[in-house]
């Protein structure tokens, strides 16, 4: 790709989709269940073993299509939205952060959990963008929602594309994020996905799938 594909419209200010699933849950949860089907857990018993900021640990005791019982361990994670902000010449407003868990310095896309406050999932898109990058959205587009690591979490990452995206203001991070703000291309964020420095799934994903469905 060589940059940001074309759209039809004047989408100055306005979003898309405000809510993908056209409910007025800012989660975007759709509650999708397949308990009647025969590969189907039966859960007996539940509670948060461990609480913490971002996410807490949920214990199960569960029982086997083939009726035995063991423990399940998982993850209960908030929903959260992933932004793929363009700049009017078409540029990607890209974030560097700290990671801990990993050691390193992060490159991708804003991201962030989405908050009660929110009212809908293009403003939660919206709100993160502002305080990770100072940048505002002219519109915001919804992509895709994604389950990332269902195996071990219940996570939802809602994935959304920003256009006209201009320097707004000061960021506004919370006082555990350490990020700096940066633009490359798409052509760069695809040359990193490839030989492997741009390692942060949930950028690599969002920019794919643009490439491959976005603004249609």
């Amino acid at each position: 790709m060589s940059g940001e594909k074309p759209r039809s419209g004047d989408s100055t200010g306005t979003d898309a989709e405000d809510d993908p699933n056209g409910g007025d849950d800012p989660s975007g949860s759709t509650d999708v269940s397949d308990s009647a089907d025969p590969l189907a857990w039966e859960t007996l018993s539940a509670e948060v073993a461990y609480s913490c900021p971002g996410f807490d640990v949920r214990h199960e005791e569960v029982r086997l299509p083939d009726g035995t019982g063991t423990d399940f361990d998982s993850l209960d994670e908030p929903p959260a939205v992933v932004v793929l902000p363009f700049t009017p010449d078409g540029e990607v407003v890209v974030i560097e952060e700290w990671r801990q868990a990993v050691g390193r310095v992060n490159r991708g896309l804003p991201v962030g959990s989405v908050e009660p406050g929110d009212g809908s999932l293009a403003a939660a898109a919206r709100r993160e963008l502002s305080e990770e990058t100072g940048y505002e959205a002219g519109s915001v587009e919804f992509l895709t929602t994604v389950e990332p690591s269902n195996g071990v979490s219940n996570a939802l990452h809602h994935q959304f594309v920003a256009h006209d995206c201009r320097p707004a203001g000061d960021q506004a991070l919370d006082a555990d994020e350490s990020i700096r703000v940066d633009t490359a291309t798409l052509d760069a964020l695809d040359g990193a996905i490839a030989d492997g420095t741009l390692r942060d799934g949930r950028s690599a994903l969002c920019v794919l799938y643009y490439e491959r469905f976005g603004d249609g």
